[in-house]
């Protein structure tokens, strides 16, 4: 019996070892991989230095510009007085005048005769005059408008505006009026030259009418002798 035992765990101990021989033998793991070693740095080529030179620092130097003035005001404009706008307000209807109809001015006129009435002041003269010499307005009026300009004209002292404006109207209607009178003047010397011609010629009808009777009486008589 022990023999056979023996045998047996002989046999068994065999089998045992054709076993191990025959499982295949475990597998290593791989190992990790290792980082790539780094590239060696290049070696740099050192620039071959150059003598430098110091260059000198300019100074700078700060400017303050002077505090801007503040701008001028403007003047004010000088005020105007009474006399000054009377002379604009008047300037401003003889402008007007020069383009109304003949019916307006009809009615312009009496209105500056009614204001003239109330108030004889200068520009109330000046008015009325212009009116005057406009023949829109009605027959013109020049000796009545030199009339009414004149106390303004000769009065003394500085050219005031409303002086200046009845000097110039003034002078207007002088200069008109001799005009008017040198053509007057002319018609007048046409006309008596006309009318002297008129008169040769009734007396040259009236002699020849004359000696055409005297004729024809003289040749009856002779015939009845």
């Amino acid at each position: 019996m022990s023999r056979r035992r023996v045998d047996r765990a002989g046999g068994l101990a065999g089998l045992l070892l054709l076993a191990a021989c025959a499982a295949p033998a475990p597998v290593p793991a791989p190992a990790p991989a290792s980082p790539p070693p780094a590239p060696a740095p290049a070696a740099q080529a050192q620039p071959e230095r150059l003598p430098v030179t110091p260059v000198p620092v300019p100074q700078v130097v700060i400017v303050q510009s002077p505090p801007q003035a503040a701008p001028p005001q403007p003047a004010p404009a000088p005020p105007v007085n009474e006399e000054e706008q009377q002379a604009l307000a008047l300037l401003a209807d003889l402008q007007r005048y020069a383009v109304e109809p003949g019916e307006d001015l009809r009615r312009e006129l009496a209105a500056a005769n009614a204001a003239l009435t109330r108030t004889r002041s200068d520009p109330n003269r000046i008015r009325l005059a212009m009116l005057l010499t406009l023949p829109s307005a009605g027959p013109p009026d020049d000796a009545r408008a030199l009339s009414l300009l004149e106390p303004i004209v000769n009065r003394s002292g500085n050219a005031s505006p409303l002086k200046q404006i009845a000097a110039v109207l003034y002078a207007q209607i002088v200069e008109r009026a001799r005009s008017v009178r040198d053509e007057q003047r002319k018609t007048a010397a046409a006309q008596e030259k006309l009318d002297a011609l008129r008169a040769v010629e009734r007396s040259l009808l009236l002699e020849r009418s004359r000696n055409a009777g005297g004729g024809g009486a003289g040749g009856g008589g002779g015939t009845g002798r």
